[in-house]
């Protein structure tokens, strides 16, 4: 409180004035919620490798493949296996057939990725190329936080048996996460 004092004609005025007084401060608990997605995998409906002779590798890439994890989790990490069936044409015999030891892959290195963590292919050369007669791994993700996705363009090798006859091979890769 501050005093005043003035004198006004020989009289002597004692004034009071009291400062503004503040309020308390008010607070106020705000909270909102992170929804979280899936982890989900796309990839290319088909793919062409052209052809071949009997006793010739073809290779040819496979298309964009990416993994889109919307799961917004503390540490975040999947990964993406590869398989493939074998290659067969008319009946399936021995002869019109291209088993997976015969199919090689290879992962290359991503074409784009979001997010943190290490993102690390599963064959980053053709040097480093994996046969699919097992399931091998296709890239993967190591601690991560949030969302996150990775796009990579897989290349397939074939090693067309001495023995293929003339046809049309048709077989599935398969890309699967977890």
């Amino acid at each position: 409180m501050r005093i005043r004092y003035s004198l006004v004609a020989g009289a002597a005025t004692v004034v009071a004035v009291a400062g503004v007084a503040s309020a308390a401060p008010g607070d106020t608990t705000v909270t909102f919620s992170v929804s979280g997605g899936s982890l989900a995998i796309s990839v290319p409906g088909s793919a062409s490798l052209g052809g071949g002779a009997p006793g010739n590798s073809i290779s040819g890439q496979l298309g964009n493949v990416t993994v889109t994890d919307a799961r917004a989790l503390l540490t975040a990490a999947w990964t993406a296996s590869v398989t493939s069936t074998s290659f067969k044409t008319g009946g399936g015999t021995t002869a019109e057939t291209v088993p997976t030891s015969a199919v090689s892959y290879w992962s290359g290195t991503a074409s784009a990725t979001t997010g943190l963590g290490t993102f690390t292919p599963g064959q980053a050369t053709a040097g480093q190329a994996q046969t699919l007669d097992t399931s091998r791994v296709a890239y993967s993700l190591s601690g991560g936080t949030g969302d996150n996705s990775a796009t990579w363009n897989p290349t397939l090798v074939i090693a067309i048996p001495a023995s293929a006859v003339n046809g049309t091979y048709t077989g599935t890769v398969t890309h699967s996460i977890a």
